[in-house]
């Protein structure tokens, strides 16, 4: 599946900072990937009507099950408000049992240099993934 591009659900005012996530996931088998994509698509719907979303892309791989989300916040409040309502939060619950691995690394930037491109994200993630394994270890994407 393609990416999905970036969305701007609500317009950054200028001059602002965002507070950026990204996050890898990987389920346990091919099997868990429809679930996992379709559970995917209710929360990409409620993020496009959340406030304080700035922005959001996906990356799908279902032959690798393994997919990537990247969205900006007008705050950690925000994201936090987003991470613990419907149907968010229980889908996060929901998937918990299917999961083989995620990771999740957040940095601040100015809204001006939104949309964060996919490459610098990759990097974040591939250095939170090393940095959650432990010194020396190599993480494939």
């Amino acid at each position: 599946m393609p990416t999905l591009p970036w969305i701007t659900p609500n317009p950054p005012a200028p001059g602002t900072g965002a507070v950026v996530m990204a996050s890898r996931f990987e389920v346990h088998s091919l099997a868990d990937v429809p679930r996992f994509f379709l559970r995917s698509l209710a929360v990409w719907r409620q993020l496009r009507n959340t406030p304080g979303a700035l922005g959001a892309s996906l990356i799908a791989r279902p032959l690798r099950r393994t997919f990537w989300t990247l969205s900006a916040w007008e705050s950690r409040e925000a994201l936090n408000a987003f991470a613990t309502a419907e149907p968010h939060r229980s889908t996060m619950t929901g998937l918990r049992s299917t999961m083989r691995e995620s990771t999740f690394t957040f940095w601040d930037t100015p809204v001006e240099r939104l949309p964060i491109a996919w490459p610098d994200a990759h990097a974040r993630i591939d250095a939170q993934r090393a940095a959650d394994r432990g010194p020396g270890t190599s993480v494939p994407r």
